[in-house]
């Protein structure tokens, strides 16, 4: 059975566009790494984090992974507050009861927190799959528009299973 690193946002909930548009109106300068994090520690994260922000099916994308069997599957995501984390681990332990769901710290690279090597990763930034390439993982990107920018793409979760076998090898 194939490791299968998850990304959260952008990938399971489609809350990038909602954090950035409230950035935005806070009246933070964006270029200042300071404002950026005291708005991010008091951001009310259970605006975004909810299932108005389903993207492509995933919550159901994701029970058909578990059910193929061929995926040994984890959460990889990456948090910028504490308030983030809870409720990102709340959701998806509503949702799945068994599955690990691995924080990481925004200043951590998600290649430091887990074993990449040999091990999938789906994710819409494309500087995480670099870095998990470079790791010797295998990198899916996740895209709404299906743009690869040079990597195997879905748009979909359950594509998955399209594109590895039973044991979890690309066909």
């Amino acid at each position: 059975m194939k490791r299968l690193y998850i990304d959260f946002d952008g990938v399971v909930l489609d809350t990038i566009p909602y954090l950035y548009s409230a950035l935005e109106k806070s009246g933070a300068d964006v270029s200042n790494e300071r404002e950026i994090r005291i708005f991010y520690a008091s951001f009310d994260f259970s605006t975004i984090i909810n299932d108005d922000n389903i993207l492509n099916d995933s919550i159901n994308s994701i029970n058909k992974l578990i059910e193929s069997k061929r995926f040994e599957i984890s959460f990889l995501t990456h948090v910028n507050s504490l308030d983030e984390a809870c409720r990102k681990t709340e959701y998806l332990r509503n949702k799945f009861k068994d599955i690990t769901i691995i924080i990481v710290p925004k200043e951590i690279s998600k290649t430091k927190m887990v074993h990449s090597k040999d091990a999938i990763l789906v994710d819409d930034y494309s500087g995480n799959l670099i870095e998990w390439e470079e790791n010797g993982g295998i990198a899916i990107r996740f895209s709404k528009e299906m743009e690869s920018h040079g990597y195997r793409v879905i748009d979909k979760l359950d594509q998955l299973l399209n594109i590895f076998d039973e044991n979890g090898d690309l066909i």
